[in-house]
């Protein structure tokens, strides 16, 4: 198998925005919670301000993760919807739920009991893992 040459490190290059404070759990909120409006997702994290979920989904929003949508009466129910490039980020978070699931069940579940994706979303591989999945299954076809 040929060695790929990396003209920089893609996870360094996704850090840059995927790293950032909240921003993991904006989209959080968004792809798995179907919380799409601004208040829903502040109750939902606190500690985060309203000026910092601001500045996160202005930045969702410029690298193209997320997108504003408008509605309602005047057009004034605003909420926020993940673009193809978002829902591509899905599987980033599917491996931090697996591993917190997994290695730090005692803060995660009352029982402290660890529990893998199978165990939480027995039938949302496909949205867990999107285009991964495609990925896993011809991998473990080509390795029977």
């Amino acid at each position: 198998m040929p060695e790929v040459m990396f003209k920089s490190c893609p996870i360094r290059a996704s850090l840059g925005l995927l790293g950032r404070k909240w921003a993991l759990l904006v989209l959080r909120d968004i792809g798995f919670l179907k919380e799409t409006r601004f208040r829903a997702i502040l109750r939902n994290n606190p500690g985060m301000t309203p000026r910092i979920l601001s500045m996160r989904l202005r930045d969702l929003q410029r690298e193209g993760l997320i997108e504003r949508v408008t509605a309602g009466k005047g057009r004034s129910e605003i909420s926020y919807r993940l673009t193809t490039k978002g829902r591509d980020a899905l599987p980033v978070l599917t491996a931090f739920i697996q591993f917190g699931a997994q290695y730090y069940a005692s803060r995660v579940f009352e029982d402290g009991r660890a529990r893998n994706l199978d165990d939480l979303f027995p039938t949302k591989q496909e949205v867990m893992l999107g285009r991964l999945a495609a990925y896993a299954e011809k991998r473990s076809g080509a390795d029977r």
